[in-house]
C-alpha cells in the first residue's frame, strides 16, 4: 500500500469515525467517510488487546497486504479499518473473504444512499 493512499493524521481518523457509517465483522469494523480526492485512502488501527506492540505491528503488515490484494483505491471513499481480537483466530484465506465482503457492503450501503 503506497504512503499517498494511507491515513495517518489523528485528525483524519477522528473526521471519519465521527460520521458513523461502518460495517462490521468478526475480524474487521470498516469505517467510511466520502473523501475530497479522486482516490480511496485507508487508515488502520490496531488496539491493545491484540496483544503487545511486535504482534500490533506484524497484524498491521497483514493488513497493509490484505488491503493490496482487495481494494484497488478506485472509489472517492476515505476508510479506517479497525482490527478486532478475532482477526488472531483466523488464517489469512479467511481474512481476505472478511475484508471483501466488508468493502462489498461498505460500497452497496453507500450506493443505496446516493452517497
Amino acid at each position: 500500500m503506497k504512503k499517498v493512499r494511507r491515513i495517518t493524521k489523528n485528525q483524519e481518523f477522528g473526521d471519519i469515525l465521527s460520521c458513523r457509517k461502518f460495517t462490521k465483522t468478526p475480524s474487521f469494523v470498516l469505517y467510511r467517510k466520502e473523501a475530497k480526492e479522486n482516490h480511496a485512502r485507508i487508515g488502520i488501527s490496531a488496539g491493545k488487546k491484540l496483544g503487545n506492540a511486535v504482534v500490533r505491528n506484524k497484524v498491521k503488515r497483514q493488513v497493509r497486504s490484505l488491503i493490496d490484494e482487495v481494494f484497488d483505491f478506485d472509489e472517492p471513499w476515505d476508510f479506517v479499518l479497525i482490527v478486532r481480537p478475532g482477526y488472531l483466530k483466523n488464517d489469512y484465506a479467511q481474512l481476505k473473504n472478511e475484508l471483501s465482503d466488508a468493502r462489498r457492503k461498505a460500497l452497496k450501503s453507500s450506493a443505496k444512499r446516493g452517497k
